[in-house]
């Protein structure tokens, strides 16, 4: 690799926690998974990295609602993509994607849950020493 390539590596490795080589493998990773599931990136947030679509929200909160639809097969990909305000190719870019990693996917969902159980949780408490 050319050299300032491996500066800048170097560089934002240090920045992220990880060294040039885990960055590489990153990037090389996501680079693969954008090429096969276009209308996907991925973004860093309070949570870790996570796919997303390019004009949207994270693939797991277009997931989370289509699991969610009253309806199965298009009538789901339909009212998850009117629930969203997201045309119909950046729902199916979503499922796609999904198809492919859904455990990963899954993860972050159960990952959510959690995290929104837990608010629930602190609120009641907080609700009952209010009372």
């Amino acid at each position: 690799m050319d050299a300032s390539l491996l500066d800048r590596l170097e560089r934002r490795g240090a920045r992220a926690g990880m060294n040039k080589s885990r960055l590489a493998e990153r990037y090389i990773e996501e680079g693969l998974r954008i090429e096969d599931h276009p209308g996907i990136v991925f973004r860093d947030g309070p949570a870790g990295r996570r796919p997303g679509l390019a004009a949207g929200p994270d693939v797991w909160e277009v997931i989370g609602v289509l699991n969610g639809a009253p309806e199965r097969g298009e009538a789901a990909i339909s009212y998850t993509a009117d629930y969203l305000n997201l045309p119909l190719a950046h729902v199916r870019s979503a499922v796609s994607y999904y198809a492919a990693y859904s455990a990963e996917i899954d993860m972050w969902i159960a990952h959510n849950d959690e995290e929104a159980e837990a608010a629930e949780a602190a609120w009641r408490r907080e609700q009952a020493a209010l009372a």
